[in-house]
């Protein structure tokens, strides 16, 4: 996964942040969508395509409107996007399976053992 590359895939919309801000924040277009498009992406290799689509759809798509500047909020998605790639991209190793140790298996049937001398006190004597 190459991030400059996909940094160029990366498609943006502009719209008007939500919240206060006064005059400035009513007529500027800050707030960033940033799109990137799984399929038709030539960034990633086919492995990659079938991960991502498999984890995050086939759009990833990520909004910025933490900054007041529209560059900010840019950079901001565009590094929301990427971490969403690394993370969709990322192989996940396979779980071995174990089992318990001879020292487990041994601790888990004396508490057993225990458990039931207990109980057997508890009974009525007579019956």
């Amino acid at each position: 996964m190459d991030a400059e590359s996909i940094r160029s895939e990366i498609a943006f919309r502009f719209s008007r942040s939500s919240g206060p801000g006064g005059q400035h924040a009513q007529k500027s277009s800050t707030r960033v969508e940033a799109l990137f498009d799984v399929e038709g992406s030539a960034a990633l290799t086919d492995g990659e395509k079938r991960r991502v689509l498999e984890r995050a759809g086939p759009v990833v798509r990520a909004i910025a409107q933490d900054e007041r500047s529209q560059l900010r909020n840019r950079e901001l998605a565009t590094e929301r996007i990427l971490e969403q790639l690394r993370e969709a991209t990322r192989v996940r190793r396979r779980r071995k399976p174990t089992k318990p140790s001879a020292a487990a298996v041994e601790r888990r049937l004396e508490e057993k053992k225990q458990r039931g001398r207990t109980k057997r006190l508890r009974r009525d004597p007579d019956g």
